[in-house]
């Protein structure tokens, strides 16, 4: 019988069970407490532990039943979109405020599809954006302005 191993499935276990290590690490750091009465390590050092157990249980299936998966082609407009979105947000969010470079960010992320039509990019910018300050700025309260210095409010 012929083991297939799966590259990609080994890579994301890795991947998970670095993450779930770095939890446990950083966990280590705070007071873990008793069952009965949680420090506030606890529940890092037990999200750390299940991450990385998902992330063995990942390597294992591909290293025993693998599957050979082809990707095709990189969308790199797609990826250069994205990432110039989120440096775009990044950059901007204190200047030009939160409303403004929301709407930006949802526009440039949906656009990078070519699927997209631009009057359908413009309803969905929109949605994000409202739902973005509604959660956000709204909701949590974050001090982030509406309308940044950049504009002249």
């Amino acid at each position: 019988m012929e083991r297939r191993r799966s590259f990609p499935d080994v890579l994301a276990g890795g991947i998970f069970i670095l993450i779930g290590g770095a939890f446990v690490v950083g966990a280590l750091g705070y007071e873990l407490g008793t069952p009965l009465r949680m420090g506030p390590g606890a529940f890092p050092l037990l999200v750390g532990v299940l991450v990385a157990a998902m992330g063995l249980a990942i390597v294992i299936k591909g290293l025993i039943a693998g599957e050979v998966i082809s990707f095709g082609p990189i969308p790199w407009r797609a990826v250069g979109v994205i990432v110039l979105a989120v440096l775009f947000f990044g950059f901007t969010v204190r200047g030009l405020g939160f409303v403004p470079t929301s709407a930006v960010t949802a526009l440039l992320t949906t656009l990078a599809s070519t699927r997209v039509r631009p009057l359908t990019a413009l309803a969905v910018a929109a949605g994000l954006t409202l739902a973005s300050t509604l959660i956000f700025v709204v909701g949590l309260q974050l001090r982030i302005p509406l309308w940044g210095p950049w504009l002249g409010f």
